[in-house]
């Protein structure tokens, strides 16, 4: 694993001439970018295609929940724009989980990763949707076996839940926490945040950091930053 890709930054604008000009300033101070559903939204897939030119590994969030089909169809659309990740929902069950990893084995270098729990919501957000049996911890790792089980290649978790999973996961699958702020930087809506030390140190396989890095005034600074955090 190039250990300079498991710092990923999250280019969460809307816009793509922000993200765009945000890759220029970070150079090769980054090689491994995450572009989710604003941006893919609003710019297009022409831009995933672009960053893979620049020898860039993509990270796309998909958050896919569909029926089993769909979900296929999409990462299969995935495979072809030559990203390195894509994501599902965990909560979908096995059946869409199978269709994922069926559906990636087209694409050697693609990986599935299974979201846990959406870093955003506590334990009483979890109560409204049903899930009041449950801490965080314990749905976050019931999803987490559930989709190494199906055969997804990882899971999305906060840098809170890394400890737990690594040891009832063991030491290969992907682990990629988002959430992952610089000491004193606001946390941008994620309710289980954490910083780079603590996640690798607990056992993530990647980071993903956004507003520490791209709102910064200094982005290049920051993201040395974090690399120096770890």
């Amino acid at each position: 694993m190039n250990n300079g890709n498991r710092i990923i930054v999250a280019l969460d604008f809307d816009d793509r001439g922000a993200a765009e000009a945000l890759v220029a300033r970070l150079g090769d101070a980054c090689g491994h970018y995450k572009v989710g559903l604003e941006l893919l939204t609003s710019a297009g897939p022409g831009l995933v295609r672009e960053l893979r030119g620049r020898g860039h590994e993509v990270f796309l969030d998909l958050k896919l929940f569909e029926i089993p089909d769909s979900v296929a169809g999409a990462v299969r659309a995935a495979g072809a724009l030559g990203v390195s990740m894509v994501t599902v929902h965990a909560m979908g069950g096995t059946g869409i989980l199978t269709a994922a990893v069926e559906a990636a084995r087209e694409f050697p270098r693609l990986r599935v990763l299974a979201l846990t729990v959406v870093t955003s919501m506590t334990g009483s957000d979890l109560a409204d949707v049903g899930i009041a049996a449950a801490s965080t911890e314990e749905q976050v790792l019931r999803l987490a076996r559930l989709a190494v089980a199906a055969g997804c290649d990882g899971v999305i978790a906060s840098p809170r839940e890394v400890g737990a999973l690594r040891a009832a996961l063991g030491p290969e699958p992907l682990i990629v926490t988002p959430g992952v702020t610089l000491p004193g930087a606001a946390e941008g809506g994620h309710a289980r945040a954490g910083t780079p030390g603590a996640a690798f140190g607990a056992g993530a396989s990647h980071i993903v950091v956004g507003r520490s890095v791209t709102r910064a005034a200094d982005p290049v600074a920051a993201l040395g930053r974090v690399r120096a955090g770890i």
